[in-house]
């Protein structure tokens, strides 16, 4: 998609900080960051949400699954815990239509982020 931000970070079309690379998956830090570790982490090809999950694609989501566990413990949150978001759709606040998860850690997240 070429109007996907997510996809242009891939392609090296905007800069980011890179945490993990391999053939399916790219990781960076988040540049609003609520947590003292914030990394997204998206599949490297263009899945629009995690409802576009299907046979052709769903390596792609296992190596995201994969990727968070090995980030967890690179970034030294595997063993105190860490929290993994994904936003789907409109309701469920997703701004950028290309699938992704959000690893967050490094302090207590308590039971809930936001409270209503």
């Amino acid at each position: 998609m070429e109007n996907c931000l997510f996809c242009k970070i891939i392609k090296g079309d905007v800069q980011s900080k890179k945490v993990y690379e391999n053939e399916y998956v790219y990781a960076f830090y988040d540049i609003h960051p609520v947590a003292p570790v914030h990394i997204l982490i998206i599949p490297k090809i263009h899945i629009e949400s995690i409802n576009c999950v299907d046979a052709s694609n769903e390596v792609y989501v296992m190596e995201c699954m994969k990727a968070i566990k090995e980030i967890a413990k690179m970034c030294g949150i595997a063993e105190e815990g860490y929290r993994v978001i994904n936003n789907c759709g409109e309701n469920g606040g997703q701004v950028i239509h290309h699938l992704h998860f959000h690893l967050l850690g490094g302090r207590h997240l308590g039971a809930k982020l936001i409270k209503e």
